[in-house]
Parts: C-alpha cells; sequence; structure tokens
C-alpha cells in the first residue's frame, strides 16, 4: 500500500495547478459576477491541454488514465472555483462516462469526441419534482414508436440545464412499475419539443447554469437509449464516479480555503504579532489540515479500489459524504479566521462557504449517503417508503 502519487500523477497535478492558479481567478470572478458557464474560448483551453478528457479513452480524444488521475485535475480546478472546474466534473466524472460506458458505438462517437475537443458540454437530468432522493419515483416517460422513442415530462434542478448541448435523460421505458423500469436516454439540445425553463437563481455554484427541463413529445432514434429498462442498477453503479467527482468538487474548497487562510493567518497582525503565534489559530489550523487530508484519502481510496470500475456505493458514499461535512466546517473556520475579510465579497472565502453547502446537496444529500453507508454495512437496502 503507497499513498505517493507516482512520478507522472504528481506531473499532471502540477500542471493542473499551474494552469489553474495561473489562468483562471480572473475568469471565476467574473464567472461570479455573471453566473455565466465557462465561455466555449475557455473550453478549448482546457480540450487543448487534455483537462476535458482525463480518464476518457484515446479513442474518443481522450487522455485515457484513470479515475484518480481525473479527480487529482478537478481538484486544482476547483480550489480555485466550481464554476471553472464544472466542464472537468461532467467529462470525466458525469455522464460521458455512462455514455462511454453503456452507449451505442454510433453515439459515443458523434458526442464523445466533441466533449473532449471542448466542443460539446453534456449534463444529466435525474431529479423531478417528485422524484430526488426518491429517483425511482420519476414520471418522466419514453414510449418506442418503431425506430424512434418519444419522450414526455419535466425535470428539475438540472446542472447545465439550458446551457448544456446534449442530455442524459432518466426516464421511465415501461410500465413496470419501481426501478424495473427506468432506463436513460440522449437527447440532444436543439431537438423539437425540448425546452427549459429560467435559470435557477441560486444561493451558490453561481457559473454553473441550471433550469427545470420540459420534455414536450421529444423524439429521438432509439440508438440514443443509453441504458434500456431494466438498467436502473447501472445507472446506480456509474453514478459511484459522479459521487467522487461531488467529493473532490467539494473537498477543493475546503482545500482552497486552507491554502488561502494558512497564508493569511501568517500576514495578518494583531496586538503586534502574526495571528498565527496565538494557539488557538494553530489549533484550529490543525484540526483543518486533518479533515483535508482525511477527505481526500477516502476519496482517492474509493477511486483506487474501483480500478477500471465504478466506484463502490460504500467507498463513493463514504468519501462523498466525508468531504461534504469537511467542506461545510473548513471553509466555515476559514471564514471565522480571516474576520471580516472571510466575509467580504471582495474575497473567495465567502464564494468558497456558499458552494461548499451545495455539494452537500447535489448529487445525494448528506443523510443520504448516510443510508447508504448503513445499508452497505448490514447488506441490505432499507425500504423508506410509509407501509
Amino acid at each position: 500500500m503507497n499513498f505517493d502519487l507516482t512520478d507522472e500523477q504528481e506531473s499532471l497535478k502540477e500542471a493542473a495547478r499551474r494552469f489553474a492558479s495561473e489562468q483562471l481567478p480572473e475568469l471565476a470572478v467574473e464567472l461570479e459576477k455573471t453566473s455565466d458557464p465557462v465561455p466555449d474560448e475557455w473550453l478549448k483551453r482546457y480540450a487543448d491541454l487534455g483537462f476535458l478528457g482525463v480518464n476518457i479513452g484515446a479513442q474518443y480524444g481522450g487522455l485515457g488514465l484513470g479515475p484518480l488521475e481525473a479527480l487529482i485535475v478537478m481538484e486544482e480546478f476547483a480550489k480555485v472555483s466550481g464554476a471553472v472546474a464544472f466542464p472537468v466534473f461532467e467529462s470525466c466524472t458525469g455522464p460521458v462516462k455512462v455514455i462511454e460506458r453503456y452507449g451505442s458505438d454510433a453515439l459515443k462517437q458523434r458526442v464523445i469526441p466533441r466533449v473532449c475537443a471542448g466542443e460539446m458540454i453534456i449534463a444529466i437530468s435525474m431529479s423531478e419534482a417528485d422524484a430526488g432522493t426518491a429517483l425511482t419515483d420519476l414520471k418522466t416517460v419514453g414510449k418506442i414508436n418503431g425506430d424512434t422513442i418519444i419522450l414526455n415530462g419535466a425535470k428539475r434542478w438540472c446542472s447545465g440545464g439550458g446551457h448544456a448541448d446534449g442530455y442524459l435523460v432518466y426516464c421511465r421505458l415501461d410500465d413496470t412499475p419501481g426501478a424495473k423500469g427506468i432506463g436513460a436516454v440522449y437527447v440532444d439540445k436543439d431537438t423539437p419539443g425540448l425546452s427549459f425553463g429560467a435559470r435557477e437563481q441560486l444561493m451558490g455554484f453561481r457559473g454553473v447554469a441550471s433550469a427545470d427541463i420540459y420534455l414536450d413529445n421529444v423524439e429521438v432514434p432509439v440508438d440514443q437509449i443509453v441504458v434500456p429498462a431494466g438498467g436502473f442498477p447501472k445507472l446506480m453503479a456509474a453514478f459511484g464516479l459522479e459521487r467522487c467527482g461531488n467529493a473532490i468538487m467539494s473537498l477543493a474548497q475546503a482545500a482552497g480555503a486552507l491554502e488561502d487562510v494558512t497564508a493569511y493567518v501568517q500576514e495578518r497582525q494583531q496586538f503586534g504579532r502574526p495571528i498565527v503565534e496565538f494557539q488557538a489559530v494553530q489549533l484550529r489550523l490543525a484540526e483543518m489540515k486533518m479533515k483535508v487530508e482525511a477527505g481526500r484519502l477516502l476519496i482517492y481510496r474509493a477511486a483506487c479500489n474501483a480500478g477500471s470500475e465504478n466506484p463502490s456505493i460504500l467507498d463513493s458514499s463514504l468519501a462523498k459524504c466525508f468531504a461534504n461535512e469537511v467542506s461545510r466546517e473548513v471553509t466555515g473556520s476559514a471564514i471565522q479566521l480571516m474576520g471580516g475579510y472571510g466575509y467580504s465579497k471582495e474575497n473567495a472565502m465567502e464564494r468558497r462557504f456558499r458552494d461548499s453547502w451545495g455539494w452537500g446537496i447535489a448529487g445525494g444529500a448528506i443523510d443520504i449517503q448516510k443510508v447508504n453507508i448503513a445499508s452497505a454495512m448490514v447488506g441490505r437496502r432499507f425500504n423508506q417508503r410509509a407501509s
């Protein structure tokens, strides 16, 4: 068991860190002000350096590396801001990986190389008004009609909604109740009948477009069925990687906060000396460091244990739950140490604090991760429905 990164992984981390820290801070500030997503010209720059296909197969234009390498890159970007990192998150741990694993050859060849080239963004569309945590209650339906499938329904809380070029839509593909009737279909943004609500105004996640999605007799070819009815377990297994992506995006808020506040307490003076000289500050720094390092190890373990497969529900839920909680605690402590400077919008700290709360809601809330953990511990799923 070796906890050191390889020379190649260290080189990748340093390349991502240098690009993110030198090139992206001004973009992060701009996205925070406008709430616009990363512009196309920046996506091309990401793509030229391989950051949009770190763990995508080389046959599709990716680097062909593993999930750990993708998470390493994502952390360095997300330390600057979640908004500038979001395209990397979507391409390396989101719906693109589901398409790569389960989509038809034609769909993979049409979509994935364009994602790796920075020409296309794909979003996932899972939740509905009455189907978030209770995802098997979703009502969006797809009816197969010859060589096409017709989709009807409405989706909520789609990160990328209205901005992404394509959507992986979870829907009910036959009349079998519960999970067994659920699959997923890919839909292009310009497909007739697909429309979007107003952009959500959220506490954080500025620079990440989010909107409701409406499907009114949306007709697509049957070869755009990525996972057929009965494939819900495959979708949930694939979601293990997205949990790890969520975890590292969340942890990065804490890691970036820790770096900034460590520098701050060595510069900020009170009572004639740097505040790092006070034991209370030293104890707070040590606690923050322990939490960040423990969170990163849980995420890395989930990725390494998975190998070429998807991270397990247990490993990914442990990583996400801990990272989500740590992120909130560490960014809160950083604001407290920085006082008014940390609370000011002129500083990145308050942005990190707001974003940290979002990651603990997105992708399965913290308490749901604890249910997943308990289920894995005792070897069975718990029925949350009223009897």
